[in-house]
């Protein structure tokens, strides 16, 4: 998720199913006074939940944000969900950073991915 021009764009790979993957859309509001310090703490938070596999991110050039973290199982989901510091985000989010936002959590049956050689 990382916004840096030397990190290499790819997905995240596939993984071995079952697993969870949560979808964060998001439009944001015109005030992001500490989003991306926040933003950036969070992805830092998140690496350190047991079960976590990893994010992938991307913008609309609409201003539609979408975030996808995979999850292990459904205890590492709730663990991350339940997190104090990420709970404080959330708030923080709805009362400043976004105009809107929806969260589906998916249970992953199937998996497979492609790299060109």
């Amino acid at each position: 998720m990382s916004d840096h021009p030397d990190t290499p764009v790819a997905p995240v790979p596939a993984f071995e199913p079952p697993y969870y993957a949560a979808v964060f859309t998001s439009v944001k509001t015109g005030a992001q006074d500490g989003y991306g310090e926040t933003s950036a703490r969070m992805e830092e938070l998140v690496k350190d939940v047991p079960g976590f596999l990893g994010m992938d991110h991307a913008q609309t050039p609409g201003g539609l944000g979408i975030t996808v973290g995979y999850f292990r199982d459904a205890d590492a989901l709730t663990e991350w969900r339940t997190d104090a510091e990420h709970r404080a985000a959330q708030r923080r989010g709805r009362a400043e950073w976004y105009e809107s936002y929806t969260v589906h959590v998916a249970k992953v049956e199937r998996s497979h991915d492609f790299t060109r050689e």
